[in-house]
């Protein structure tokens, strides 16, 4: 079991090497760590990010084959199919570290704002789940000056989904709030930049 402050620095070493456009021999895939895995998995980190093609996180964190456990959904929220499967990964596979990953300019925090500016019946139920999943963490920035500055409403809502997340991950599950308070279980959220490729962790 990798300690979640070791796997931090991991994902941080191997996003600047991303970054920076240096990929590490070990992120590629081989045969041999193929049939390796085939015996069983011991993801160091998981990893609760958008579905956006272009914010594939084994990618911007320079990780190979069974490194990460990854959950994608559209707008990184959370809801009952993904928090189970943190709880799953943390509790199978003792993994220690989990990060919800954000990006710029994210899909659909877009359509959420839309919505909240112009409401709609266009979107289907099942979008529409996405959306008012997102919904709460945005509405108030409308009543802050952010209300001003399309582009910096944005950037906070962004900010403010992946904060939601992650309290959603701290404290919406049992299982994983006594992790955090007795095994050493850590939730931090990521904002990816589309624009430098560099990941920035806070609220660790």
């Amino acid at each position: 079991m990798i300690p979640a402050r070791e796997a931090l620095e991991r994902l941080r070493e191997g996003n600047l090497r991303f970054a920076a456009n240096v990929r590490s021999s070990d992120a590629f895939v081989s045969h041999t760590r193929r049939v390796e895995l085939v015996a069983g998995q011991q993801p160091f980190a998981i990893i609760l990010g958008c579905s956006d093609s272009r914010v594939p996180a084994e990618i911007v964190f320079d990780q190979g084959l069974g490194d990460l456990f990854v959950i994608r959904v559209a707008g990184n929220i959370v809801a009952p199919s993904q928090v189970g499967s943190v709880e799953f990964s943390a509790v199978r596979y003792s993994t220690r570290l989990v990060v919800v990953l954000g990006h710029s300019q994210c899909g659909a925090i877009l359509a959420t704002i839309e919505e909240l500016l112009t409401p709609t019946d266009s979107h289907s139920h099942n979008v529409r789940a996405i959306v008012d999943r997102i919904r709460p963490s945005v509405a108030g920035l409308f009543a802050t000056d952010l209300r001003k500055d399309s582009d910096a409403l944005v950037k906070e809502a962004v900010r403010a989904n992946i904060r939601a997340s992650v309290d959603h991950l701290r404290h919406g599950s049992q299982v994983l709030e006594e992790m955090i308070q007795k095994e050493g279980l850590l939730v931090v959220g990521a904002e990816y930049s589309l624009e430098t490729g560099v990941v920035e962790f806070f609220e660790t």
